[in-house]
């Protein structure tokens, strides 16, 4: 059952084959730490964390590198603006590197909270400077770069194909110039390495061949991801506003450096979290929650990971806090079913087969759930649990761990009564205090041992 994976690049479904029999070497664009990752950001890493997943289940041994950018992105992907980081060191009144460490470490807590497996290696901006300036000279010495009085810059007329993930009309976009292009010779030329204004002011600059300066937030992709998994790999991942500029110029850097086409086999890229105007979520139209404000509204992280894969990951997914809602009453009906299957161990091949059908084309994860549903509503089928425990190798929705519920002792005092109550034979006054416990956000079931207490 072969993988079948959408490249952007050829905007078509392709079989997945790996450049090394039995391996995936996959890079995927981290996060640029300077403040907290929302949802919309963290939509991308769920579908990077699936499609790891799918490999892995298909049987490859998968080398997956993820970049920290520390230093280098502007606040305009135009090569303009300041520097994130030293504009949220400035504002924090701390050091970049502690302002790095601080959010990446959060970063990590949210991994860990939507179970999304860490990457087989980390890789920091600051800590590959040599590496970034290495591959700049090697530009510089081709022929694809020049200076203006703020960097060192890639020209883009010299690369025959510039544009062609994202089918850009770089003709159109030259003869349509309506801003300042300061000393850049064409409108979609990129900063390599940047001049420091003032050298010395900024906290984060270093020597090089050109200057002091740091180098351009596009060319520590390219200079990191062919460090540890060579010239040539199979699959680069990141959200679809990195098509038309940060991939596009990750390419012709790559290209015209390594000499390799294509540099990388497959792009696979992750839609918008939007709202239900089809807008994408922003600071502006509100939504951008975090992880940690979504669980003081009482959702597990968990349950953010299944309303993620409701939606394919390259279509646009509607968020709201009412249709999150429908995604918790779903989850936890879900993991109630599977709580009460009868022990057995075996796998069912017929549900097996639709499942890894569905994850194979294209990682289609909506496919997949309605799979596992039909598989938890047929009374008929066996080997349930079995079944189940191979599908969540994939969906990673910890189906069989009971949830830690904390509950508040009031609420305890509540069931008490409740108890007494019902051997009582009070059935008003039963209902009465299920009620109140119902209003302080929790439900109480009543089984053959006793009362069962669940979050609402």
């Amino acid at each position: 059952m072969p993988l079948k994976l959408y490249n952007t690049l050829t905007r078509k479904k392709e079989i997945f084959k790996p450049i090394k029999e039995g391996q995936g070497g996959m890079y995927s664009c981290g996060p640029t730490v300077y403040w907290y990752q929302h949802i919309g950001n963290l939509r991308t890493y769920l579908f990077s964390d699936i499609l790891r997943r799918i490999l892995e289940y298909n049987g490859y041994k998968v080398k997956q590198v993820m970049n920290v950018t520390d230093v280098g992105h502007l606040t305009s992907d135009a090569d303009e603006g300041e520097d994130k980081m030293e504009k949220a060191a400035a504002k924090e009144g701390k050091k970049a590197e502690d302002i790095a460490n601080y959010y990446w470490k959060i970063f990590r807590d949210d991994f860990k909270k939507l179970n999304i497996g860490e990457p087989s290696i980390w890789c920091k901006a600051t800590e590959h400077i040599k590496e970034q300036i290495t591959l700049i000279k090697k530009l510089e010495e081709k022929g694809y770069t020049y200076k203006t009085s703020d960097g060192i810059y890639f020209d883009t007329s010299k690369f025959k194909n510039y544009g062609k993930l994202a089918k850009l009309n770089v003709e159109g976009l030259q003869a349509g110039k309506r801003i300042d292009v300061g000393d850049k010779k064409n409108k979609t030329d990129f900063a390599l390495w940047k001049f420091s204004e003032s050298p010395g002011k900024r906290q984060q600059e270093w020597n090089s061949p050109w200057g002091v300066g740091f180098p351009g937030w596009h060319i520590e992709c390219s200079a990191m991801s062919s460090k540890y998994l060579g010239k040539q790999f199979d699959i680069h991942t990141g959200g679809i506003d990195h098509i038309p500029i940060h991939h596009t110029n990750e390419i012709a850097q790559s290209e015209c450096a390594f000499g390799k086409k294509p540099w990388v086999k497959f792009w696979m890229h992750g839609n918008f979290l939007t709202n239900k105007e089809g807008e994408k979520i922003s600071k502006s139209k509100g939504g951008l929650f975090t992880i940690s404000e979504l669980e003081k509204k009482g959702f597990n992280p968990l349950v953010f990971r299944y309303f993620n894969l409701t939606t394919h990951y390259r279509k646009q997914l509607i968020f709201s806090l009412e249709n999150l809602e429908a995604a918790k009453n779903t989850y936890q009906r879900l993991k109630k079913i599977i709580s009460e299957l009868k022990e057995d161990e075996d796998a069912n091949d017929k549900y097996l087969i639709e499942f890894e059908k569905a994850i194979n084309d294209d990682l289609n994860m909506p496919k997949a759930l309605q799979v596992l549903w039909n598989l938890v509503r047929d009374e008929k089928a066996e080997g349930k649990i079995g079944t189940i425990a191979k599908m969540d190798e994939v969906l990673g929705l910890d189906l069989f761990k009971k949830e830690e519920i904390k509950i508040p002792a009031e609420v305890k005092k509540l069931v008490d009564e409740r108890e007494t109550a019902r051997l009582k034979k009070e059935w008003k006054r039963a209902d009465e205090l299920r009620d109140k416990i119902k209003g302080k956000g929790f439900g109480v079931e009543d089984t053959e041992k006793g009362a069962r207490i669940s979050k609402v």
